[in-house]
């Protein structure tokens, strides 16, 4: 197997660089990491993340980076704002993208990006984990099969317990917690019922610590003869366990919760496992009532294994560079824009 020459381009300090870094270390078969770059004023803010995950590894300009063409990857990790401006970097540059979730505020400049990634023909991969989640992935394929007949509500929650500070900085993005975690539950509505035909911001500051930032995001997306709601929290006590993805369609409702949970392995970082319930009409009129956990699984683990197949090409990117973009699109409407 030929190995991916790819680099790090950013260290956030809300989000999944220290994770992908990470993640990319488990599988050297897969991926030669060549090093990192430090932009903005992450070796202030980040110092403690980047000893202890990029330890060992080569710090490497930005243009170093850009500019070696056997770095025929790169993964784009820096704060949200500033991300579409270096993952167009790495595109200019003809490199394989993943980036972070879910993209800067500016339409025009993911716009951008697309057209380049589309002339350029390389991978644009987005950092949205839980189209990897196995039960979540398996629900999605059986909608799409029918089994649950009509969908007529999407209900998807994924809220935490955060603290002051981060509030605060959710302030950074029209949107504030719906931009920054509901971005996940937009892609998997959209995937479950396409794009809505209509969708209403309904996101607030809940003003506890004197915090004013959108800290409760809540969107409906209603669609012909259906209604989804995505909710994503940062002050919900045991948020975490009670993320939750609920589909219900005319033939069952599926109901998976916690959409994850923390898994303890000796062996690895970001174990997971997750649960599922479902309740199915059968043909004579009852219901048959299932319960389900899945396997342990590393959060990131199958995200960034189909990155190195796709840029490989060993397999075909399903989320298409029309998809993402609509996806941005749907986001920026929930966030109020």
């Amino acid at each position: 197997m030929k190995k991916i020459r790819i680099a790090q381009i950013g260290m956030n300090q809300y989000s999944h660089a220290p994770e992908i870094f990470y993640t990319m270390k488990l599988h050297p078969e897969v991926f030669e990491l060549v090093g990192y770059a430090l932009v903005e004023d992450e070796r202030e803010r980040c110092a403690e993340k980047i000893d202890k995950f990029f330890r060992g590894y080569p710090e490497l300009s930005l243009e170093e980076i850009l500019n070696d063409p056997t770095i025929e990857a790169v993964t784009v990790e820096t704060d949200e704002i500033h991300l579409l401006k270096y993952a167009q970097m790495a595109a200019d540059h003809g490199k394989h993208v993943h980036m972070e979730k879910p993209g800067s505020q500016s339409l025009a400049d993911f716009e951008r990006l697309i057209q380049t990634m589309r002339e350029s023909k390389k991978v644009f991969h987005v950092g949205y984990m839980y189209r990897y989640n196995p039960l979540v992935k398996e629900a999605i394929e059986r909608v799409k099969r029918g089994e649950l007949g009509h969908i007529w509500s999407v209900e998807a929650h994924m809220s935490r317990l955060d603290n002051k500070t981060t509030r605060e900085w959710f302030g950074s993005f029209c949107g504030g917690m719906m931009f920054y975690l509901g971005c996940h539950l937009i892609d998997l509505v959209l995937l479950l019922q396409g794009l809505p035909t209509r969708v209403i911001p309904l996101n607030t500051a809940t003003g506890i610590d004197g915090v004013n930032t959108e800290d409760l995001g809540m969107a409906v997306l209603q669609y012909p003869n259906a209604t989804s709601i995505v909710r994503a929290g940062g002050c919900e006590v045991e948020g975490f366990l009670r993320r939750q993805l609920v589909i219900c369609g005319e033939k069952g409702t599926i109901e998976i919760k916690p959409l994850e949970a923390d898994f303890k392995s000796p062996e690895k970082e970001y174990m997971m496992h997750t649960r599922s319930v479902e309740s199915l009409l059968q043909e004579d009129g009852k219901r048959e009532r299932t319960e389900r956990q899945s396997e342990p699984f590393q959060r990131y683990e199958s995200m960034m294994l189909a990155f190195g197949a796709m840029v490989r090409g060993e397999i075909q990117n399903p989320y298409t560079l029309d998809y993402e973009l609509a996806l941005f699109r749907t986001i920026l409407q929930c966030c109020g824009m």
